[in-house]
């Protein structure tokens, strides 16, 4: 990049988020992973992933264990990790805890700046983690790109406490990026700025993600050749409504259909209540946690992907799906709409299981173009979201510099 003074070097930049995995938690923020890794080739980047802490004192659920195991610096996935712990306050959690978040991170964040002088600090996720992102830079004095992801919007700016905050961080950001217009939308309507401003959706990587033989597949994993599978990929909680696909599968005994859910979280116990209530323990299977780099087969063993989310950013899963030749049904909602884009793709649904139960139906049924659902997912290449992401960073810079 050239610089004002006309020097010409590699950026340094330093990313704040806690959607980012770790050895502990290795599927934590993927596709904020995904992003960084492609970003490699043109940029030095660190990250900073604070994790929350807890006092002894207070006891500790197996979700609050997992995160003190996680260490306090590793390298993970080819970046040099640093997880500074934050306090969170019961109760008034949120609303304190980006403050929380920069008072936990500063210590850590002015070592990394003395050791290198980043160009750039990258903040993943408006509220808190932008907030506490926010303070950090203007502390160090460097400038500041915040993505807004989906929930930090579409959720937190809900709040009347933390609103503010929210606008805050947008106002003071030097470049935003938002996953979908959808999103761009909702924070043009709490003020957010314009000439700053970039809708650059998530990607997919077309090496890790493409259309496998279905049968080869469904021989490798132990699934039945001879069924119709539908698999739906994502964390076990209420916003995903995993209910919701188990119920539109029990209005479809007549066709034998099969459900596979890939992942993990806090609604598992109340599924697999749902399962055995139902009676469909032979008609719905629970995965688990599926490597990402394993996710591919699943895909592709599978006739048709489902998401039924009542809220969402860009979801990753979607793009994966359909770079694997996967046709969707999906709901309406986020940036859902903005992937999904033609019946040649999928279908687009309401959030109940009536309308999923007859959206899969006529999926079922319908003969689908795989190479070109793959192809269209295709044009999502993480590469191509590098060059954008690319230039927000130098005009971030530039307004800084300019400003400073």
């Amino acid at each position: 990049m050239t610089f004002p003074n006309g020097s010409v070097k590699r950026l340094r930049i330093l990313v704040y988020t806690t959607l980012f995995p770790n050895s502990v938690n290795p599927l934590e923020g993927n596709f904020v992973l995904e992003r960084l890794r492609f970003l490699l080739e043109f940029v030095d980047i660190s990250v900073i992933a604070p994790v929350p802490y807890y006092p002894a004192w207070m006891g500790l659920n197996e979700r609050w264990r997992n995160w003190a195991r996680v260490p306090r610096s590793e390298h993970f996935a080819g970046f040099d990790t640093q997880h500074p712990r934050y306090l969170v306050f019961p109760k008034v959690g949120m609303t304190t805890q980006g403050l929380s978040m920069f008072a936990g991170s500063l210590r850590q964040v002015t070592a990394q700046i003395s050791e290198t002088d980043y160009d750039l600090i990258d903040a993943h996720y408006v509220y808190p983690d932008g907030f506490a992102a926010a303070l950090l830079a203007r502390f160090m004095k460097k400038p500041l790109v915040v993505s807004a992801r989906g929930s930090d919007i579409n959720l937190f700016s809900r709040f009347r406490m933390i609103r503010p905050l929210i606008r805050q961080v947008l106002h003071r950001a030097n470049g935003v990026i938002a996953v979908s217009h959808a999103l761009k939308e909702r924070m043009l309507r709490l003020g957010c700025r314009t000439d700053n401003f970039a809708v650059i959706s998530n990607g997919v990587d077309p090496e890790k993600f493409a259309p496998r033989p279905q049968l080869a597949m469904r021989q490798k994993l132990g699934l039945p050749a001879d069924r119709p599978i539908v698999i739906g990929v994502g964390h076990l909680n209420d916003n995903k409504s995993f209910h919701i696909l188990i119920q539109a599968v029990d209005r479809l005994r007549s066709r034998d259909v099969m459900l596979l859910i890939v992942g993990e979280g806090e609604r598992r116990p109340q599924l697999e209540n749902q399962i055995r209530t139902l009676r469909l323990d032979d008609r719905v299977k629970l995965i688990g946690t599926v490597p990402h780099n394993e996710l591919s087969s699943w895909y592709s063993a599978a006739d048709v992907f489902c998401l039924a989310s009542s809220r969402e950013g860009c979801p990753n899963v979607v793009l994966e799906a359909m770079a694997c030749g996967r046709p969707v049904v999906a709901t309406h909602v986020g940036g859902i709409p903005e992937l999904v884009t033609s019946p040649g793709v999928g279908i687009l649904v309401d959030r109940t299981p009536e309308a999923f139960a007859s959206a899969l139906d006529d999926a079922l049924e319908r003969e689908w173009n795989h190479e070109a659902i793959s192809n269209q997912a295709r044009s999502h290449r993480w590469d191509n979201v590098s060059l954008q992401i690319m230039d927000v960073y130098s005009r971030a810079i530039a307004q800084f510099h300019a400003t400073a």
